[in-house]
Parts: C-alpha cells; structure tokens; sequence
C-alpha cells in the first residue's frame, strides 16, 4: 500500500523516513476544533481521525493516510498551539517543575474504507525552569507550531526534561512503534520488513 503522511510537521516526515519508510505529503486545510465534552486522550484520538475523514474521498484503495495529532495535558487542561509570546510563556511557566502528560493521536485510514484510531501517552517530567530560560527558548525556538509551547527535540526539551515514562517519540509527535505495528496489521508496510 501506498502511505500518504497528510501532516505538515517536519518532525513526522523524519520519523517516517527514519522508519525508512517510502510515503507522499498531502495536506488539506482541517479545522482542528473539538467537542468541549472529550477528555485527554479522546482529544488526540478525535483530531487525528477528524483529520483523516478529509482525505477519505480522494483515497486510491492501495493507499492508507497517516494523520496525528499530539496534545499537552497539564492535569485536565489541554495545552495547544500558543498563539503568541505571552500564551507560549504562560504554558511553559504552568509546565516547569511538574510532570505532564502528551497524547498523540493517530489514524490510519485506508482507501478500500478500514481504519485505526489509536493514542499513545508519555509523561514528561520538567525541572524548574527560569524565566530567563523560558524566554531565551521562547525567543529562539518561536514554538508557536508545538503543543504545550515546546518540543522535546528543542533546546528546552534537553535542559528541561529530567525524565520520561513513556516514548520519547509520541512526544516528538509519532509514536513510531505503534505506527510499525499498526501499518503491518493492515499489510501497509514494505515487503521485506513486514
């Protein structure tokens, strides 16, 4: 089957080639809210198939669509996408000295109509962090595409995560062993690694 990745994040594109697999970008605009009444998890899982659902008319039915959403969960509040300096500083200061959870969410929707949903979870364990560091990562890194305000891969991600119980991965935005084992089940994956 041919994989189509319908997400504009550098990180994902990375992972899949580091998965070393073969796959074509397609994106298509999707609004990205969601019912007020999901909890956690639920959030991720919903974006990622209301994402999918856009692509479910243009699918061959040798193809399979990769669509992921990851999400921030500081107790029961969701952190997405800041929208400017100060919503990026607010997060990031709620965020240090605490552990917090990252959902990722993700659908593999199929051209011949079968589809998965599924999330993965990662606690993320943040040191204290200072105003100046928050600001310089801020400043630097302009985290306005990353959930939370931040991305592990970042430099505040190497000074400020202590630790993770989870996969480092599903925090970068895929979680790539989940992927693995999801794109065999449905016999999406090449030849001779499956």
């Amino acid at each position: 089957m041919k994989l189509i990745l319908a997400s504009n994040s550098p990180r994902r594109r990375q992972l899949l080639t580091d998965l070393g697999l073969a796959y074509e970008t397609r994106l298509v605009e999707v609004d990205e809210s969601y019912p007020a009444h999901l909890h956690r998890a639920e959030v991720a899982e919903y974006l990622a198939a209301h994402k999918a659902a856009a692509y479910a008319s243009t699918l061959a039915a040798d193809e399979v669509v990769l669509t992921a959403d990851t999400i921030v969960c500081l107790d029961d509040d969701v952190l997405n996408k800041p929208a400017d300096v100060a919503e990026a500083t607010a997060m990031l200061t709620r965020l240090q000295g605490r552990a917090h959870d990252v959902f990722t969410g993700v659908c593999l929707r199929c051209g011949d109509g079968r589809q998965v949903v599924f999330s993965d979870q990662t606690t993320v364990y943040f040191r204290p962090l200072t105003p100046a560091e928050i600001s310089h990562y801020i400043a630097t890194a302009r985290p306005f595409d990353k959930a939370g305000a931040y991305g592990a891969q970042d430099w505040l991600g190497m000074v400020g995560i202590s630790r993770l119980e989870g996969s480092y991965f599903t925090v970068m935005g895929l979680p790539t062993h989940r992927v693995w084992e999801e794109l065999e089940k449905l016999g999406a994956l090449p030849a001779a690694r499956a």
